[in-house]
């Protein structure tokens, strides 16, 4: 689970991770009342889990109250990468001298930790790791033995690389005590006051959510068919594309998002909208409720059923499909793309053939089928 920035701020202060005076708010007035009680020029940040803020205006300096109240009003109800900004957090500013970059995170592809830094940190550090590789530092971290802080400083300026080993210690703290998956700062900042967090990323393991006294799940927040999905049950994630897509097993909903990729890739569609694991159970109850909430998302111009019948015969999957289309009527507005493939196979299409609903074309290999989906994607616009 990601945080927003204020909640990964109350992480650091926890841990005693020097971060800028500040306070959260959620309307103009709050802001200002905020901005007051610091007295001096502040930072309004919009609060949403994704990145580039920055750059989509949702960071201003204030230097009065009435400046501070203005930022918020702009900020609030922004649409940042499809998220709506519904609270900003208001900083004191600071005089940075120079900005760092560190992070620790989970290495999947070399089933380790990994430690990551550089001297040139700030809102161009994704071009600095692409231009300038030997400007990030990475460092393989032993979860046993834990950080060599002043290995992962040995980069910095000489005058703060003590001072900012002392934060890297801190942060792998964090990553530890927290059960994170993803610590990231940056800036880290070298101000008049000494370095200073001035932003950062947290990702909480989800596995350890049991041992978690405090809870962060704030549904509230967030993109609303999430939060929708969510409450149906569903293992959803919105992405930014025009295809819809829905499967049952990760592997094969993953699977099936690089297929989509390519064949959108090769017609001009934007791509996968979304994952919708469905699991083992494709009831027709099941099946409508992802189809609502993936027709929810405006930028879908068609969706993809990938199925592989096993427990979950196919039969049975496509028996849903219908099923759910009947349930949701005039909302199914959107072509489906249906492959289905496994036990029952042969029963399962002759379902969908003989129920011959206009919205649904079926097709026999999932490479083929995502083609037809890109297609309709671009057909539809």
């Amino acid at each position: 689970m990601d945080l927003f920035e204020h909640e990964a701020r109350e992480l650091f202060e926890k841990h005693g991770i020097p971060v800028p005076r500040g306070h959260v708010a959620t309307d103009p007035a709050g802001a200002g009342a905020v901005a007051a009680a610091l007295s001096g020029p502040v930072v309004v940040k919009a609060q949403v889990k994704t990145g580039g803020r920055g750059k989509a205006g949702g960071v201003r300096v204030a230097h009065t109250v009435d400046d501070a109240e203005q930022a918020a009003d702009d900020i609030l109800g922004m649409d940042i990468k499809g998220h709506t900004v519904q609270r900003v957090l208001v900083t004191e500013a600071c005089d940075i001298a120079e900005e760092y970059y560190v992070s620790f995170l989970l290495d999947r592809a070399g089933r380790t930790f990994l430690a990551m830094a550089s001297a040139a940190g700030g809102m161009d550090i994704e071009e600095v790791a692409a231009t300038r590789p030997e400007a990030l530092v990475r460092l393989p971290v032993d979860p046993l033995s834990g950080v060599d802080a002043a290995a992962v400083a040995a980069g910095f300026p000489t005058d703060v690389r003590a001072e900012v080993a002392g934060v890297v210690e801190k942060l792998w703290e964090v990553f530890v005590a927290e059960d994170c998956t993803l610590v990231e700062v940056n800036p880290l900042a070298r101000t008049a006051a000494g370095v200073v967090a001035l932003d950062g990323k947290i990702t909480l393991d989800d596995n350890a959510a049991f041992r978690r006294t405090v809870s962060f799940d704030d549904i509230a927040d967030g993109d609303p068919l999430e939060r929708e999905a969510q409450a149906k049950g569903l293992n959803y994630v919105k992405l930014d594309g025009d295809i819809g897509v829905i499967g049952n097993g990760a592997g094969l909903v993953m699977s099936t998002l690089d297929v989509v990729a390519a064949a959108a890739a090769e017609v001009g569609a934007r791509g996968p909208a979304n994952f919708l694991d469905i699991g083992g159970g494709a009831s027709a109850r099941v099946m409508a409720d992802g189809l609502s909430v993936i027709l929810g998302d405006p930028r879908v111009r068609s969706v993809f059923v990938n199925v592989f019948g096993g427990i979950t015969a196919c039969d049975a999957v496509a028996a849903g499909i219908v099923r759910s289309l009947e349930i949701l009527g005039d909302r199914a507005a959107k072509p489906l793309v249906v492959r289905l493939d496994g036990n029952n196979v042969t029963e399962g299409r002759r379902i969908l053939d003989e129920a011959a609903h206009p919205l649904v074309t079926v097709v026999s290999t999932m490479d083929n089928a995502a083609r037809k989906a890109a297609r309709l994607a671009i057909a539809e616009v």
